[in-house]
């Protein structure tokens, strides 16, 4: 069985031949079984839908696709194996098959997802598939599957497992913290490609190198854990995510925008075809709802967002844990059609405090969702004590915006309400008042 470093994709890391350059000045080096997977239609899908999705009518060049990301996981899928192939204990546990069912993962780890994919699941919609579904869809019925039997000897059913997190025998753990955990190829592009292309500093301010060649595996030898001379590049990556989300992902305008897609899609979701909608790329996705839409409330949502002139809901209150933590914490985390009620009580409340009707979709209540962001703890490796100790208990940085609840930091409450009214409304003078009511009516 041939060494890490002699899987052809590993190998290639050295050669200048088969370069793909994407941002920023970064070359992807693919073989041809490689290149095979990305040339298939599924894969070129991701061309066409966007990474972020509404972020980019805050952050106009913020319009990068799926591909390019992909791309860049699978980059550094390649840099983690190659730095791991100098660990005595990976070594030892995961063999060249292994790495190559991980590199083939972490190529096709978005395969399954559709437009506007994470607002959308946030919604929690009965019957609603969730993006694995069609990855599997993806990998089984598919020119993929094909691919992986004949040029990479694997089994569709052996890369889904890694994405979804099934069949957690050692070495797939190991592999899936790789994918999806404290420190994973996923983060480590995204967080840099994403600030790259909105044009901020957040995201960059982390030092990738060092961290990479900082990795290990814990003390336990299930997942991925750094030395010590790792800590500081890993404290600065929790605080780029932090301030990621902070500025870029919960901006309150992309929060609006996002709250204006969910209701839109609330309000047709029995009218589509949802199987097919999810097969899409983004611009067939959006003109099949504005078809769906007619001349309902719906149409008047999507046109502030997708139409010739942007048009977004207004802020007109916004709370967190620690400014007006009571009605914080009264809104965050329910139930999406919960807060729908509650937008509904309001709108009517209002109505009646200002002598004029404010109909039920011009008021969108937005709140942290219910699933909450991974924390971020792993184990840090001192060789020269022999010892491990995690993260937080020997970083202040981690132990604030880690251990704390990442979300009730980074996320707040919003009250958007349509541009017409929202002067008005924001000078109620029982504002907070109304919104409390209309909270206490719906529990």
């Amino acid at each position: 069985m041939p060494s890490l470093r002699e899987i052809p994709e590993i190998a290639a890391l050295r050669s200048s031949r088969g370069l793909v350059r994407i941002p920023p000045d970064l070359d992807v080096p693919l073989t041809d079984r490689a290149q095979r997977l990305i040339d298939t239609p599924q894969f070129r899908r991701l061309a066409r839908i966007s990474q972020l999705g509404l972020v980019s009518l805050v952050y106009p060049a913020a319009n990068h696709m799926r591909f390019e990301h992909s791309l860049g996981v699978y980059r550094i899928a390649l840099l983690f194996l190659d730095r791991l192939a100098d660990d005595a204990r990976f070594v030892a546990e995961i063999t060249s098959r292994d790495a190559e069912r991980f590199l083939a993962a972490a190529l096709l780890h978005d395969l399954g997802h559709w437009p506007f994919c994470h607002p959308i699941e946030d919604i929690r919609l009965e019957k609603m598939p969730h993006h694995e579904e069609f990855a599997s869809r993806f990998l089984h019925e598919s020119e993929i599957a094909e691919v992986l039997r004949k040029d990479w000897d694997l089994e569709p059913e052996e890369v889904l497992n890694l994405l979804t997190g099934k069949s957690p025998d050692r070495r797939t753990s190991i592999l899936q913290s790789m994918l999806s955990g404290p420190i994973d190829v996923d983060k480590m592009d995204y967080l840099m490609r994403d600030s790259l292309h909105a044009g901020v500093p957040y995201g960059r301010n982390f030092d990738q190198p060092r961290l990479i060649q900082s990795l290990c595996l814990n003390e336990a030898g299930d997942g991925l854990a750094i030395s010590d001379k790792g800590k500081t590049a890993a404290e600065m990556m929790v605080f780029a995510r932090y301030v990621m989300f902070s500025e870029v992902y919960w901006h309150h305008a992309v929060r609006s925008a996002t709250a204006m897609l969910q209701r839109a899609f609330v309000l047709l979701h029995g009218a589509l075809d949802i199987e097919s909608l999810f097969c899409l790329s983004d611009q067939p996705m959006i003109d099949a709802m504005v078809e769906a839409s007619t001349d309902g409330p719906a149409q008047e949502l999507l046109a502030g967002l997708f139409g010739p002139t942007r048009q977004l809901y207004k802020r007109v209150a916004q709370y967190s844990v620690f400014q007006h933590s009571e009605l914080y914490q009264r809104l965050a985390r329910k139930p999406y059609p919960w807060l729908v009620r509650c937008a509904e009580e309001f709108a009517a409340l209002a109505s009646s405090a200002l002598s004029e009707k404010i109909a039920a979709h011009e008021v969108l209540f937005d709140a942290p969702p219910i699933k909450l962001e991974v924390q971020f703890e792993m184990d840090v490796h001192f060789p020269k004590e022999k010892r491990y100790r995690k993260l937080g208990d020997i970083s202040p940085v981690v132990k604030t915006l880690a251990r704390e609840q990442f979300d009730d930091y980074v996320k707040r409450v919003r009250v958007f309400v349509h541009p017409r009214v929202a002067a008005k409304v924001r000078g109620l003078p029982q504002l907070a008042d109304l919104i409390a009511q209309a909270a206490a009516q719906c529990d």
